[in-house]
């Protein structure tokens, strides 16, 4: 707990759990009607209309029924086909599982993989679900230091420091959330070395793979040799097409460890809404170009924030994928929860603090770019005078 008397007590209760500090942050947020919310990372632009009218096809032919428990055929064999086009996988149709979202599946695999004790390497910081996560299934979560200087990449030597004899699997983030740092290709192959080496697992995020910037390029590591079979793939459909709501993500992974996270979503929450199911097979098989209208929007949106982090003097990492920027707000001379809640408080600008993403992350803040260009022009223009104030008397 912050024994801090500027944060309110329900605030502090819940500073030492990420999840929890961000759900209270949100719901102060709603005190103030006309705040600007940097803090989450759901998409704000609208979900394109094929797949929307997709969805509403299936309603009226009443393509509703459940679908088998791993998924639509149609859908896990587009999932398949995605994955060896875009991300050089030799995967079928039985390497894939539909999944109620990605947060789903990032629960049905540590439930499935882990027994009591084993250990998960994850980088830090990280979104706090994975804690959860692993935690949930009786693991135990060996935290990867990253830092500022290497861009939060993730670097092999701290990879291979960090391996015990309980080493199950190492957990890869690209792009990552929250710092929008990448596992650049050279350091996945030097992992890969480690990962076959130590004979581990890889679980890899790429629920941002499309969202990347200036020269940066997404690589898979379950495309390289000897990989495929001991890397579990997870992504999702909410970030790249802006379907949130929708809840539908997928695994990929060897065969039987898919039929093993079958049993476990048979026997807790059975297959993903159908409807959302169809759409999804809208997302992936129809046309490209709403998505390089995303990107070129969050572009625009990504150069509006670091234009103006850059005039309050603050610095961030280097921002080469999602949504986020990681900024250093230590120069403000005060914890990132006491910050980001006189921010919401004074600037009506709901940010997330650092330590919502790792106890070791007080001066930090994760900044969203889901909001219009106008709305993040309002926002800094809010932020300005109390970043100023606080960085002067520091």
């Amino acid at each position: 707990m912050i024994a801090n008397p500027n944060i309110p007590e329900d605030v502090r209760a819940v500073a030492s759990n990420g999840t929890q500090l961000r759900y209270k942050l949100m719901e102060l947020t709603a005190q103030y009607p006309d705040a600007i919310a940097l803090g989450r990372g759901d998409p704000d632009l609208a979900t394109p209309a094929h797949i929307i009218a997709a969805a509403n096809e299936a309603v009226r032919q009443q393509r509703s029924g459940l679908s088998p428990v791993a998924g639509l055929p149609e859908l896990r064999q587009a999932v398949a086909a995605k994955l060896r086009r875009e991300n050089g996988l030799s995967a079928e149709a039985e390497n894939v599982i539909i999944t109620t979202g990605g947060q789903e599946g990032l629960f049905l695999i540590m439930q499935t993989l882990l027994d009591p004790g084993d250990e998960v390497l994850v980088p830090d910081p990280r979104y706090t679900s994975y804690d959860e996560a692993i935690e949930s299934a009786g693991g135990r979560m060996v935290l990867i230091p990253t830092d500022h200087d290497d861009a939060f990449n993730l670097r092999p030597e701290a990879v291979e420091a960090a391996i015990t004899p309980r080493t199950k699997a190492v957990l890869i983030i690209t792009p990552s959330n929250p710092t929008g740092g990448i596992v650049t290709e050279d350091r996945l192959r030097q992992i890969a070395d480690i990962v076959i080496k130590y004979n581990l697992i890889v679980i890899s995020d790429e629920i941002y793979e499309k969202f990347l910037y200036d020269s940066w390029r997404h690589f898979s590591i379950g495309s390289l040799p000897g990989m495929e079979e001991r890397t579990i793939t997870l992504n999702g459909f909410s970030k790249t097409y802006a379907m949130t709501g929708f809840r539908v993500g997928f695994v990929a992974a060897p065969v039987n460890f898919i039929q093993a996270m079958v049993k476990v979503k048979a026997a807790t929450t059975g297959p993903a809404a159908t409807i959302s199911q169809w759409a999804g097979l809208a997302a992936l098989t129809g046309p490209v170009e709403p998505l390089r209208e995303f990107q070129r929007i969050y572009t625009e949106r990504r150069q509006i924030m670091m234009d103006g982090l850059r005039t309050m003097h603050l610095d961030f990492s280097d921002p080469r994928g999602a949504f986020f920027l990681w900024t250093n707000s230590s120069s403000t001379g005060i914890h990132a929860t006491e910050l980001s809640y006189l921010l919401l408080k004074e600037g009506r600008v709901l940010i997330f603090p650092g330590t919502s993403f790792g106890e070791n992350w007080g001066g930090y803040l994760r900044i969203s770019i889901l909001q219009s260009t106008d709305l993040l022009r309002e926002a800094l223009d809010r932020m300005q005078p109390i970043i100023a104030r606080y960085r002067a008397n520091h």
